[in-house]
C-alpha cells in the first residue's frame, strides 16, 4: 500500500519521539527522517520505526511507596447538619427570630453527629446553637415582658 502524507507524519513523531527518549542519536534520527520522505509503501515506514516504541513509553514511577508518616492525613467531612445550624443561627438577625429554633435543633443533632462519626464543624454547630439560642430567649423575654405589662395594666 501506498503511503500518504500522514503515515509518514506519524513515522517521523515516533522517530522525534524516540530522539527525545535517548534511543537514537541525532545523525541517526536525520538518516531515518530521510528514509521516512523517501519511502513510497506503508511497508517502508514500518522498517524505519520497527525498533522503536509506537510512541512516547510512559516511565514507571517510584518503586518505594511513601511513607505513612509523610502523606497528608484526609481532612474529616463537614457535618451538613452544623453548616444549616449556622446558617439559621446566622439569619435570625435577618428574620426576626424565625430561624432560632431550627438553628437550635439543627445544633443539638450535629453536635451528636460529630461526636458518633468524627466529622469536622463543631465550631459551627456552636455558632448556630448559640444565636439560636439568644434569639429564642430574647423572644421569650419580649412575650414575658408584654405579658407582664398587660396584667400590670
Amino acid at each position: 500500500m501506498l503511503a500518504s502524507h500522514a503515515d509518514r507524519e506519524r513515522a517521523v513523531d515516533v522517530l522525534r519521539a524516540g530522539f527525545a527518549e535517548g534511543r537514537l542519536e541525532k545523525d541517526e534520527f536525520d538518516r531515518r527522517v530521510s528514509r521516512v520522505h523517501a519511502a513510497r509503501t506503508v511497508g517502508e515506514l514500518a522498517l524505519v520505526v520497527a525498533d522503536l516504541p509506537q510512541g512516547p513509553v510512559p516511565h514507571p514511577g517510584p518503586v518505594a511507596a511513601v511513607p505513612q508518616v509523610f502523606l497528608a492525613t484526609p481532612r474529616p467531612a463537614q457535618n451538613g447538619h452544623a453548616v444549616g445550624s449556622a446558617v439559621c443561627g446566622l439569619l435570625c438577625l435577618l428574620t426576626a427570630g424565625l430561624t432560632g429554633i431550627p438553628a437550635v435543633v439543627l445544633g443539638h443533632t450535629a453536635r451528636a453527629e460529630i461526636r458518633r462519626t468524627g466529622e469536622d464543624g463543631d465550631g459551627l454547630a456552636l455558632t448556630g446553637l448559640v444565636l439560636g439560642w439568644l434569639s429564642v430567649g430574647g423572644w421569650a423575654l419580649f412575650w414575658l415582658l408584654l405579658i407582664a405589662v398587660e396584667v400590670l395594666d
